[in-house]
């Protein structure tokens, strides 16, 4: 094999003599030459059993086996075909492919499944006509720029087709005009892409706009459930409180029984014989200590739940968004207030109920009896409640001492039971509240008017209330006694008396409205006390003296609602308008009217809110200057039947609270 092998190579004489390899790479050599000749005889015997019975085919195959053989024999081919079959399918690909282009293939490889959900309906237009439509405007523009002169239309009026000033200022020709007319077309067709594309986008940017709404709306019910979770995180929370207190009273009375009782003799009561040691007096002294100083049902009573933390849901919904609606009275709604968004509210009714509400859960915490006629005032803050009667009486309620416990609906049979009662009888929606949960809440009653009450405002220990007796009264609420009374026609005379006859401030002579409160509304701070009455005139008062200080004429009917600051005073009247004064000129700062009486009104930090003889609260945005409704008669498309008149509304913090005419209590986002 040698020999052959030197022979038949013309590169084996010229080349070098190899180095020898070590023995281990001799018995691979030796081993693949086994197997490759193994291989052949095998492969020479099937081709004799299959082509031996004609003779020039095979004379033929036994030529090119023998050229086969000798072409095996070759060391060179042997390695190569022996290295060869010991290769790997990925060296295979590397050797052929270079890495850039495996990578490129490897991204651009897409399964079938993914290639069958490919929408057979494309784009009205493709990317490249798009491209064309942007590059013609581009174009255009860049020739309005040039110079050249156009029409009103943009219609080219000279084009410079070669350069020639004679064909450009010379009469159009029929080849210019086609010419013209396929650029005016083709024109034409790339505005129609670019209206095309505009769509397109318009389409995705509404659809990027509904999805962000639809998260919007995720998010705002996981804040709702958030806040559900707060409050009766909360709860939980007051009732370990609660039964720690307890805990901590009952082990320190057992200490102090403990300690008192091994040391503290017998008192015993000396007889009629002056014996100190005589028979036993009638109860000793340890019994006494025994006795509760109250009685177990003052000690384990459950306190109202009161917010630590302030809620957030209203001033993340949309403005003019409903809350919650409550079917709260039999009658109209009279007064009412809250003391924060999603904390608790009482109302008044002609129906001679005072209802106390959780507004966090919805339902009616309880009712406060005791009057013995209708409220026409109230207002809460914190937990004292002072509400004022047309039986000339003003009571005090404390809601911390009422036994309310908020109950989840969805887990307590009564309320389930009252939830199907509801349903088959719309009226009741809300249940009933517990019969007893009120009883320990009244304080005190302030009982000095002679007529009904009809404005009230306390703040601190001060207690001012405006009554048809015509009389303003000043309440010491640690005494618990009036401290002050003051007659506003009286103070209205002595007024008119000492103002000079060209002085701006005086008497407008206007007779007071009957059928109106006399003392519409008040307002006090501190030695400040600001009061509309029902001739229109809205006086200044100052406490410490008794006098009026100044007198704000401009209202045309009874002063119905007001309410000041550090800066402006805002009043509400009959005379359909409302007005801004500024308390440091004592001028009128702005006003507006509206079509109906102005029955209540209330602002906040940024929005003024008013019931004027409508469906709907109008809203005015001091900040952005605009005027908005809010209510259920805002929306007349979705509303299929009038609703009833707005009488009273309270505002904080942008949540908003109505009373209507046929008992109805709503809450809004504002």
């Amino acid at each position: 094999m040698a020999t052959s092998g030197r022979d038949d190579s013309p590169r084996g004489r010229a080349s070098r003599p190899r180095p020898t390899s070590p023995s281990g790479a001799d018995d691979e050599d030796v081993f693949a030459s086994r197997q490759l000749e193994a291989f052949g005889r095998k492969v020479t015997a099937t081709a004799n059993h299959l082509m031996g019975p004609e003779g020039g085919i095979s004379h033929h195959y036994q030529n090119a086996l023998g050229e086969l053989h000798r072409e095996l024999r070759r060391p060179g081919l042997q390695r190569s075909v022996f290295s060869f079959a010991q290769t790997t399918p990925r060296e295979l690909v590397r050797s052929k492919l270079s890495v850039p282009e495996i990578q490129q293939r490897a991204l651009s490889y897409l399964p079938d499944e993914l290639l069958a959900d490919i929408p057979e309906t494309g784009p009205a237009y493709s990317l490249f006509q798009g491209f064309q439509a942007t590059a013609e405007e581009e174009k255009h523009h860049h020739r309005k720029r040039r110079g050249p002169k156009h029409n009103s239309r943009g219609q080219r009026l000279l084009d410079h087709n070669d350069g020639s000033d004679d064909e450009s200022t010379g009469p159009p020709t029929l080849d210019r005009l086609k010419k013209d007319k396929r650029h005016l077309t083709r024109r034409l067709e790339m505005m129609g892409v670019r209206k095309n594309m505009c769509s397109t986008e318009i389409k995705e940017i509404d659809q990027k706009i509904a999805n962000l709404n639809v998260m919007r709306r995720i998010v705002l019910d996981r804040l709702a459930d958030l806040e559900r979770e707060e409050s009766e995180l909360e709860h939980e929370l007051q009732d370990v409180g609660s039964k720690l207190e307890d805990m901590e009273e009952e082990l320190e009375e057992q200490a102090q029984i403990s300690q008192r009782s091994p040391e503290t003799p017998t008192v015993t009561v000396a007889g009629s014989d002056g014996d100190p040691e005589g028979s036993p007096g009638f109860m000793s002294e340890s019994i006494y200590e025994k006795l509760p100083a109250q009685s177990p049902k003052e000690k384990k009573k459950r306190k109202t739940h009161r917010r630590i933390s302030m809620p957030v849901l209203h001033e993340h919904l949309e403005p003019g968004s409903k809350i919650m609606e409550l079917p709260a009275h039999g009658d109209v709604v009279t007064a009412l207030d809250f003391d924060m968004p999603f904390g608790t509210a009482v109302t008044a009714s002609m129906d001679d109920t005072v209802k106390v509400w959780d507004l966090n859960a919805g339902r009616c915490m309880g009712l406060l009896e005791g009057h013995l006629s209708s409220v026409r005032c109230l207002q809460v803050e914190d937990n004292i409640v002072a509400t004022g009667s047309m039986d000339a009486t003003i009571r005090l309620w404390d809601l911390s001492r009422a036994e309310y416990a908020p109950r989840d609906n969805r887990h307590d049979e009564e309320d389930e039971d009252a939830a199907l009662s509801s349903f088959e009888n719309p009226e009741d929606a809300i249940p009933p509240p517990p019969p007893d949960s009120m009883q320990d809440c009244p304080l005190f009653t302030l009982d000095a008017h002679v007529a009904e009450v009809t404005a009230l405002y306390f703040r601190g220990d001060t207690l001012v209330s405006g009554s048809a007796d015509k009389t303003l009264r000043q309440w010491d609420l640690v005494k618990g006694r009036c401290v002050q009374t003051l007659d506003v026609l009286w103070a209205a005379a002595q007024a008119s008396s000492t103002l000079a006859p060209g002085e701006g401030w005086r008497q407008t002579g206007r007779a007071p409205d009957a059928s109106a409160d006399f003392v519409g509304a008040l307002q006090c701070f501190d030695a400040a006390l600001a009061c509309g009455t029902a001739d229109g005139m809205v006086r200044l008062w100052d406490l410490r003296s008794g006098q009026v200080h100044r007198s704000l004429v401009g209202h045309t009917g009874p002063v119905t609602a007001l309410q000041f600051d550090d800066v402006h005073l805002v009043t509400g009247s009959l005379d359909r308008s409302i007005r801004i004064w500024d308390l440091r000129m004592g001028s009128i700062y702005d006003a507006y009217a509206y079509d109906h009486p102005v029955t209540s009104l209330m602002f906040d930090a940024r929005r003024i809110a008013a019931a004027a003889g409508e469906d709907v609260v109008k809203v005015y945005d001091k900040t952005e200057g605009n005027h908005w409704n809010c209510g259920p008669g805002a929306n007349k498309e979705s509303n299929t039947a009038a609703s009833a008149t707005i009488e009273k509304v309270r505002i904080r913090d942008g949540y908003l609270v109505e009373g209507r005419r046929d008992g109805t209590v709503g809450v809004w986002s504002c």
